[in-house]
């Protein structure tokens, strides 16, 4: 391709030199030291076009010098050679067919040879009204001026479009033609008819790299390289080495990829399949340079407007970050950091990735309905949830790790997102723990490739075992997502799936393992105004059609870090024979959101921290539950209308338990020996009877408050006997704890009675009480 007309206008030449004007000597005959030329302090004198005498194909002049024959028709002058070449702009090489030295007789001064010929003029020179030479235009130096339609033409309102049109129009055709040279210099296109040699011999290439193993490569011949191997691929039937096949061109890419970029072979390979050679470029480009940085304004504090103005007052540059999103600004510079402003700590923004706000825009939770981010941690999009709920409803924000659940906690705290249960559960079982929700959100853990700008060790540290495990991970944790979600809610029974990567093993794998094993959701259109179709076959592999509602985000496109985003609907319930369903006694499958603790052994093993040893449990300090205790035990007596005074009794009052046996035995029995006709029976008496069963039993009705009193009393008598016939320990055991009671009881009644006055007790009988008794029972005999 010639040369752009931008480089066609050149200004004027520069002035001949003395080497000049000796090559025209020599070619004359005459000496080279004859004269030496004057400095120029004249301005300089340029030939007119027309050809001197003694042209080729006429006789050459005498020695003599006489005057030539006027020629009868000029020559036309050559064109001007192109820019760049190798020969000078006036060489000896452009006057070998027009001589203007033939026939022409130079005179002392050369230049000011004094003759009045005009084929030598000084440009500046007017020339005469009416002469020739004045109705020929001037000699300009660039032949774009003698073109007409170059001109400018006098600007009308008649005109004015028809000259903008044609503006235009010149205008488009050098930003072509200069693109066109632009793209031919960044490709070194070569001559038609040629192929690169990019190959080469694959021998040369390994003994370099044996020599060059410990030097780096050179990038700007690796970058070559690439775009050259592209150029190939995409015009691979006439650009093709012979003998040289595809697989083989893109092996080299491969390897030149490796190399300039710092991927492992194996990961470059999976990210180069996914898109043609030329994209595939650019994706690798794209994870060299950051993503913008982004933040989320939360709308549960402040306005989009109202912060952008506060920021901007700080001096911080953004804007909007794109009209799909209403709460996302895009931030360009800054003189504060953004994680320590007042506005973040009072909660009015959260920085966040603009590829985390699509999950939950596909989501799209309502008002007042329960919703289960199944990873919630750090909480962008929780809280997001929260905002676009307006506190209202419940949210259940799970996440696997106590670590990572502190930041969620704080975040959601410093956002004001008061409809927000934090739990720490392995996701995978939550269905056993809660179901019934409206909306699910799983963000699954990935393998990351989509956000290798932010984190670019993923470029050697993933391999073939993490796409193994990872993809296993997620259809876990999909199937428990899908039997978490209501599918008889009235506003929601949805569930969005995304992760961070652009892998095919970890994005539609993973959602056709989904559709297969649980037939009653399907897949339904995200709602999202970007991004591209996810893949319905893919090396081989054939997916479903519905795969097309899924949507892919790749950094070379849109400027976000790579995601996938896919929404399911459940229409019914869980199938009996689904994977991973748990099922009832009648083999049914059973509805995930009731709490599943029937027959399950509950482990009251202490929790223990991180890095805690091992140990028996510590016992517990009864002197400090002493109070705690005691003050049980007054509640519990109030509730039965008991006295709870009577546990402050000092221990010192008690008498010892042989004294109190003896004296609470004597009243018994002096008690049995006088009873009185129609009255009930004594305990003594009652104790009696327990004891000798065969003697007889008392009346019925004949029974009092204090027989149910003394009736342990005759438990003790029966537990010794038994213990006489061969049960000591048990019967032993039992007297005591009777003993113990009864005595405690008449020692609280007592000091009653001391304290009261004289008082006929309830349970049982003080001694006061007993004597005077039997007082009164010995006057009535009497009498």
């Amino acid at each position: 391709m010639g040369v752009g007309r931008r480089m066609q206008k050149q200004g004027a030449p520069e002035p001949l030199s003395e080497e000049h004007y000796a090559s025209l000597k020599r070619k004359k005959g005459i000496a080279a030291d004859a004269f030496l030329p004057e400095a120029p302090n004249k301005k300089p004198r340029i030939r007119p076009k027309k050809p001197l005498k003694g042209a080729k194909g006429q006789e050459k002049p005498n020695a003599k010098g006489a005057a030539p024959k006027p020629a009868a028709k000029a020559a036309k002058p050559k064109k001007a050679p192109a820019i760049g070449s190798d020969d000078d702009e006036f060489g000896a090489s452009d006057l070998d067919d027009v001589d203007p030295m033939d026939g022409v007789t130079l005179g002392d001064d050369f230049l000011d040879s004094g003759d009045d010929d005009d084929s030598v003029y000084d440009s500046d020179q007017d020339r005469p009204k009416g002469s020739k030479e004045s109705k020929k235009e001037a000699f300009v130096f660039s032949d774009d001026e003698d073109d007409n339609e170059d001109r400018e033409e006098k600007l009308t309102a008649a005109n004015i479009e028809g000259l903008s049109q044609k503006l235009d129009k010149k205008l488009a055709e050098e930003a072509a033609e200069n693109e066109a040279e632009l793209r031919e210099a960044a490709l070194q296109t070569n001559i038609a008819g040629d192929t690169p040699n990019i190959l080469g011999d694959d021998d040369d290439d390994d003994e370099l790299a044996a020599k060059k193993t410990l030097l780096a490569p050179d990038l700007q011949m690796l970058r070559t390289r690439i775009t050259e191997t592209i150029r190939v691929l995409e015009d691979f039937s006439n650009l093709a080495e012979e003998g040289q096949s595809r697989v083989e061109y893109t092996n080299q890419l491969l390897k030149d990829f490796c190399a300039y970029y710092g991927y492992n072979e194996f990961l470059a390979e999976k990210l180069i399949n996914l898109f043609p050679a030329r994209e595939a470029f650019a994706f690798f480009e794209a994870n060299e340079s950051p993503r913008p940085v982004v933040i989320r304004t939360n709308t549960l504090r402040t306005h989009r407007r109202d912060l952008a103005q506060a920021l901007i007052n700080r001096g911080v540059t953004l804007e909007p970050v794109g009209k799909w999103s209403k709460v996302g600004l895009q931030v360009f510079d800054t003189n504060v950091p953004l994680g320590a402003t007042p506005e973040y700590l009072a909660g009015h923004y959260i920085l966040q990735a603009a590829s985390s706000f699509l999950p939950v825009m596909a989501l799209c939770p309502q008002e007042n309905e329960r919703v289960l981010d199944m990873a919630a941690a750090p909480g962008g999009k929780t809280s997001h949830m929260a905002a676009l709920m307006k506190n209202t409803g419940c949210i259940f924000a799970n996440d696997p790790s106590k670590k990572r659940a502190k930041g969620l906690i704080g975040n959601i705290h410093r956002l004001g997102a008061r409809n927000v249960i934090v739990c720490n559960y392995d996701a995978r079982e939550f269905p056993r723990v809660m179901g019934g929700f409206d909306r699910v959100l799983l963000d699954a853990p990935c393998s990351g490739t989509g956000v290798i700008a932010k984190d670019p060790t993923v470029k050697t540290n993933r391999d073939e075992k993490d796409f193994q495990v990872l993809p296993h991970t997620q259809k876990q944790l999909l199937l428990a997502a899908i039997d978490s979600v209501n599918h008889a809610s009235k506003t929601g029974g949805y569930l969005v799936y995304s992760t961070c990567s652009v892998a095919v093993e970890e994005n539609e794998q993973v959602v056709a393992y989904a559709l297969s094993r649980r037939p009653n959701v399907k897949l339904v259109e995200t709602g999202l105004p970007f991004g591209k179709e996810g893949f319905t076959s893919f090396m081989g592999k054939d997916f479903p059609q519905s795969m097309k509602m899924t949507r892919r985000f790749y950094p070379h496109l849109y400027n976000v870090d790579g995601f996938f985003v896919a929404k399911f609907q459940k229409i019914g319930p869980t199938p009996a024979n689904a994977v991973m369903a748990t099922k009832d006694k009648n083999n049914q499958a059973k509805p995930r959101s009731v709490i599943e603790v029937e027959n399950e052994a509950a482990d009251k093993t202490p929790i223990k921290e991180d890095g805690e040893e091992e140990g028996e449990f510590e016992a517990f300090a009864e002197e400090e539950d002493q109070e705690y205790i005691l003050r049980a035990k007054r509640n519990a007596m109030r509730r039965r209308g008991l006295d709870p005074r009577a546990l402050k009794k000092p221990p010192t009052e008690r008498k010892p338990r042989d004294a109190e046996m003896s004296d609470a035995v004597s009243d018994a029995v002096s008690d049995a020996e006088t009873p009185e006709k129609g009255k009930k029976a004594t305990p003594a008496k009652e104790a009696k009877d327990v004891q000798m069963p065969d003697a007889g039993t008392p009346e019925k009705g004949k029974k009092s408050k204090k027989a149910k009193a003394s009736k342990p009393v005759a438990d003790e008598s029966k537990d010794v006997e038994m213990s006489d016939a061969g049960a000591p320990k048990k019967g032993k055991g039992k007297a005591e704890k009777a003993d113990k009671k009864i005595v405690d009881k008449k020692v609280d009644e007592a000091k009653e009675v001391k304290t009261s006055g004289p008082k006929v007790p309830n349970k049982g009988w003080s001694k006061e009480g007993k004597n005077r008794k039997k007082n009164k029972d010995k006057d009535v005999e009497m009498s």
